[in-house]
């Protein structure tokens, strides 16, 4: 697809400095931009590259305006160039990817369900009894969808999502590949000669509006009540959520984040990759753990946390660098008491 700079100005509600004729065929960072790209710079750190970059057309934020240097591409200034770019993103990816309509065959659909007239069901998928589906939903091939599941507005599920009985997802939500909602929680007792026996896990989850899943990621049914999602959080790929959790409205789970069974994380919170959390503990509002860190207790107070146990990241990152030293610390304390031990004799 090719647009034109004036084109883009013109759909962002920006305004252009340059040749208004100027067209993109790709995008590309601002480092990498060629002729036919379109790019954007939204920090100062970045403007440099405009002295050089080859990209035709690039989005700056207004701020930066008069901080810009000579450049020969055409620019478009707007409020937030990343924002600007994410939507012009979105709508390319719609024209490469338009919504689908229709029923593909085979399908199965049991009884009391009625499929939205502008749904789509893609071949293979398979959905229960007294499901709900709401108008415009999407169910790419190969879907499972269990008894009385309730699926809101505009809801896409992508090839091979499986979503067990009785489970709930909301309007506008989007799950790829290899998502599984609902399966049991991991809930084990031993019994008096030691043999571990299954805990049934009677409850379901509960996924609110405009909640994207990215793909293989798994959110386990409570053992009782309901596992919650809350509206506009973010899951990355492979994430564990477990059984009876709540993850808080507009928080970030990133890849390979697990979260322990009712554990409660708030909202606008984000969890870097492989960030692993405790059972039965909560997570305070507005907190933001980096990398790999492990929270072993309930943390009251939003910050940035890291470390495993998961501490305040400015004390973590002063006790790394002791660690650093440790050696050293060991060689020298060690001569010091060999000192005091030959001073004794």
């Amino acid at each position: 697809m090719t647009f034109t700079a004036q084109q883009i100005s013109v759909f962002l509600h920006g305004e252009l400095v340059g040749n208004a004729q100027a067209q993109v065929q790709d995008v590309s960072k601002i480092e990498e931009g060629g002729v036919g790209t379109l790019t954007f710079v939204n920090d100062a750190k970045y403007l440099h590259f405009l002295e050089s970059t080859t990209a035709s057309v690039v989005l700056v934020n207004s701020e930066l305006r008069d901080h810009v240097p000579s450049t020969a591409a055409t620019l478009v200034f707007v409020d937030n160039s990343r924002a600007a770019m994410a939507a012009l993103l979105s709508m390319v990816a719609q024209a490469m990817n338009p919504r689908r309509h229709g029923v593909e065959q085979p399908v199965f659909v049991g009884e009391n369900t009625n499929l939205p007239e502008d749904a789509y069901v893609g071949a293979f998928t398979y959905i229960g009894k007294n499901v709900k589906l709401g108008k415009g939903v999407q169910l790419y091939p190969q879907c499972y969808i269990g008894d009385n599941v309730e699926i809101g507005d505009n809801t896409i599920l992508y090839a091979g999502v499986k979503v067990y009985y009785n489970c709930k997802i909301g309007a506008d939500c989007v799950l790829h590949s290899g998502v599984v909602i609902g399966a049991d929680g991991f809930g084990f007792e031993p019994d008096e000669k030691g043999v571990n026996r299954k805990i049934e896990q009677i409850g379901n989850v509960v996924i609110e509006d405009d909640v994207e899943i990215g793909a293989n990621s798994t959110v386990d049914r409570a053992m009782m009540g309901s596992t919650i999602v809350r509206r506009n959080a973010k899951i990355d790929n492979l994430v564990q959520v477990a059984h009876n959790v709540e993850v808080g409205e507009s928080t970030f789970l990133c890849a390979q984040v697990g979260i322990a069974g009712s554990t409660k994380v708030g909202a606008h919170c984000i969890l870097a990759g492989q960030v692993g959390v405790a059972g039965h503990i909560q997570v305070a509002d507005g907190a933001v753990f980096g990398a790999q860190s492990g929270v072993a207790g309930t943390i009251r107070k939003k910050g940035m946390y890291m470390g495993s146990p998961a501490i305040d990241a400015a004390v973590w990152r002063r006790a790394v660098v002791g660690f650093k030293h440790l050696p050293e610390m060991m060689y020298s304390l060690n001569d010091i008491e060999q000192k005091i031990a030959s001073e004794d004799k």
